[in-house]
């Protein structure tokens, strides 16, 4: 009744008010007499007048903009990862994007395409969303800044700080003084063009050498300590050096710019003894997500744009003021990692973008179409390099760094990046640098960029050490290793009791290396060691409960996958245990197959859904890829499945073929080891027929009676299944076990599926 009568209410509402519609649609066209209004004819073409339509949409300046974004963001985000998936990092993949989208390439071989996408009344539009990005960012690059660091560690990171922005600053003047008269831009003064040029040289990119830093994983390491905080109080030393140069260009003269400076110094004096202890006390009180509401939010947000607006008025340009702001927000790392998350993703993936392609539309390597000027860009970059490498390098040396930790210093101080771009942009808006110098130095920033990586490698290389860190920490008396790969604590912990169970009683003849992967974009530099903490000391008190022996390792990485197939591979482990949810497997057949496993109803619905004609893994998209990871590791793999694993005495292991074999070597390890109860399901009959897991078994008998049976009954008792704890299958009989459609799958305890 209640359909019919709803039924009825919505019938007479629409059809009535469509009525009333219509009539007063048809009573207004009387209206109309007298008032000139042009109708167009029948006759006309409707299609011709709907697509006249599309293209004044498509020229609508909201439309080209949306188009833009589309665009930038995926060409971003596609060079990204393809220069991450190199070794390098993903803002030399956006910075090139830029370049490419621009008149160097796009603009060069498809003009039609780059003036309908980027036409020059739309770069104002395009401009000023890239200044809103270029804001956001800098205020997270002030909130980034770890200023406990800086006070710990600041006489040295001070001298070498300072010693990388003395020594490039003075080449650059001195190279302005040589190519001053060819191109300097007309009425501009040498000072302000030798100032910015000393500026450009002078500048190192914090975010890109913080995350270079992690991802090596050197932010434990002394050097990787000194090298962050050098670039931090590189970065501080050099935006207020750029400020006092904005100062002097936009006054003109010395002493005119004595006004802005004092304006700027009272400026900063006011952030930091009233605004900061306001937004501290803000901050201590919403320090949790449930706290930090939208007021509160505001607050933190008018800051920003208040301090950005106030640099803005004073002259010293609106990013200064933004990054000041992120430097004085409360030093809470909980409250700064919640609030980053607000703003990064919007700034980093959206709107930074932009500012790439904004730059390289003004890149114009076409430009450069003389090899004198080829060899002013070399000399440049050759500039750039002596200037910030070797001047950080011979610092810290002084300093009384070894040699290879000096250079190290020296390769990532001369990490440019998009913090350089920011200051060339600066130096283009204010007409202080020409198109070919803003070109030539925009290839140096790339450059420099890109050889940071190859420049670690090759010191490192230069000064080898033959021994591995964690094999150096567990020695090298080991008879059997187990590196186990987390992505939880919980998980952890749940791993390591397997290991545990498998190497028990060997002493000082085991170890076990816990070891959680974070990927560089998802933890910023000042979060890292807490980040570290949360993760490794959860498990590190499990193996203390335990008594077992164990190394834990903390890495950033840009690249998981292979960081786990590269550790495993280089500490020739025994062993590598992984849990379902790691990354190797997110994404894959098999990894859908494992999650759908534990909790499907109808195993049939399972296999009509997932198996193809030719088995388990051929028709994967993904399946590709996990054969990488499989056939890459050089030693026997684990992946686990949890469903609240207690303990390991009860174990189920079905034996499908002779290839399983090596699963009663598993069998024997947890016996003598953990006293563990094993029941081997002779599933395919070869047991009884193979004679190398016959003798196996009997020796196991002899020494721990009791502890193995052999079950030759295929049909599996839900009652058996629930009293057993751990089931430990073969890769291979895994899939046969789907295959064979086993309605026992329902009930399986937790799984460890073995590849040998």
């Amino acid at each position: 009744m209640n359909k019919i009568k709803n039924s009825l209410f919505y019938i007479t509402i629409i059809g009535g008010f469509t009525a009333l519609i219509y009539w007063v649609i048809s009573k207004g066209a009387a209206l109309e007499v007298g008032r000139n209004i042009v109708k167009k004819k029948v006759e006309s073409n409707h299609w011709q007048d709907f697509l006249n339509s599309m293209v004044d949409n498509l020229q609508h300046p909201l439309a080209i903009l949306l188009a833009q974004i589309v665009t930038i963001i995926l060409v971003a985000r596609l060079f990204g990862w393809f220069f991450r998936k190199i070794g390098q990092p993903s803002v030399i993949g956006e910075m090139i994007a830029g370049i490419v989208l621009g008149p160097s390439l796009v603009g060069m071989y498809f003009p039609e395409f780059s003036a309908a996408l980027f036409p020059k009344e739309s770069l104002g539009n395009l401009q000023f969303l890239s200044q809103i990005g270029l804001i956001l960012f800098m205020f997270v690059i002030g909130m980034e800044l770890d200023l406990k660091v800086l006070k710990n560690k600041a006489h040295d990171a001070v001298v070498i700080s300072h010693a990388s922005i003395v020594i490039p600053f003075a080449l650059g003047l001195v190279l302005a003084y040589f190519i001053y008269g060819t191109f300097a831009p007309l009425g501009v003064e040498f000072s302000s063009f030798g100032l910015f040029m000393g500026i450009a040289m002078s500048i190192t990119a914090f975010p890109v050498l913080a995350r270079i830093v992690q991802e090596r994983g050197m932010q434990k390491t002394k050097l990787g300590t000194i090298a962050i905080t050098c670039a931090a109080a590189d970065d501080i030393t050099a935006w207020c050096i750029l400020a006092v140069v904005i100062a002097i260009v936009k006054a003109g003269s010395l002493l005119s710019s004595l006004y802005v400076i004092g304006m700027a110094i009272l400026y900063v004096i006011i952030m930091l003894k009233i605004v900061r202890p306001f937004l501290k006390r803000v901050g201590d009180l919403n320090s949790t997500r449930e706290s930090l509401n939208k007021p509160v939010v505001a607050i933190f947000f008018l800051t920003l744009l208040f301090s950005a607006y106030a640099a803005e008025l004073i002259g010293i340009h609106a990013l200064f003021g933004a990054f000041l702001a992120g430097a004085i927000m409360p030093e809470n790392n909980k409250f700064r990692n919640i609030f980053i998350e607000k703003v990064e993703d919007v700034s980093i993936i959206v709107l930074l973008p932009l500012f790439f392609v904004f730059t390289g539309l003004r890149t114009q390597i076409g430009l450069l179409n003389d090899p004198e000027l080829w060899k002013i860009t070399g000399l440049i970059i050759l500039v750039a390099v002596v200037g910030k490498f070797f001047g950080s390098a011979l610092a810290a040396k002084f300093m009384g760094q070894n040699w290879k930790d000096s250079l190290a210093i020296g390769a990532l101080m001369n990490t440019r990046g998009l913090m350089e771009l920011v200051v060339l942009n600066i130096g283009y808006d204010l007409g202080v640098l020409s198109t070919e110098i803003f070109t030539m130095m925009v290839i140096m920033a790339l450059v420099t960029t890109f050889m940071t990586g190859p420049a670690l490698d090759f010191i490192g290389f230069i000064f080898k050490e033959n021994i591995n860190p964690v094999q150096q920490e567990i020695g090298s008396k080991i008879k059997y290793k187990i590196l186990l790969s987390f992505a939880s604590p919980e998980k952890g912990k749940k791993l390591l009791q397997i290991a545990n169970s498998l190497v028990k009683k060997q002493g000082d003849n085991s170890v076990v290396t816990a070891m959680h992967l974070s990927l560089s974009t998802e933890i910023h530099s000042f979060g890292v060691k807490e980040h570290e903490r949360k993760m490794l000391v959860p498990v590190i008190e499990e193996s203390q409960r335990l008594n077992q022996n164990m190394v834990s390792l903390f890495k950033v990485t840009n690249d998981i996958d292979t960081e786990i197939i590269d550790t495993a591979n280089q500490g020739e482990y025994d062993l590598l245990l992984v849990g379902l949810g790691q990354s190797i497997f997110d994404g894959t057949l098999l990894g859908k197959i494992l999650g759908f496993t534990t909790r499907i109803v109808n195993p049939d619905r399972l296999i009509d859904k997932f198996t193809g004609k030719e088995g388990l893994f051929e028709n994967s998209p993904f399946d590709e890829r996990t054969r990488h990871i499989i056939a890459k590791t050089k030693m026997p793999v684990g992946i686990f499945i949890d469903k609240n694993l207690d303990e390991v005495d009860q174990v189920f292991m079905p034996v499908f073929s002779r290839e399983d074999a090596f699963l009663i070597e598993y069998a024997k390890k947890l016996i003598n080891n953990n006293g563990s109860q094993i029941t081997v399901l002779d599933a395919g009959g070869e047991v009884k027929n193979t004679r190398e897991i016959q003798e196996t078994i009997r020796s196991i008998e002899q020494i721990a009676p009791n502890h193995i049976m052999v079950m030759n009954d295929r049909t599996i008792k839900k009652e058996f299944l629930e009293s057993q704890n751990l089931m430990i299958i073969s890769l291979e009989s895994w899939k046969k076990l789907i295959e064979s459609q086993s309605i026992w799958l329902n009930n399986t305890p937790s799984v460890l599926i073995l590849k040998p």
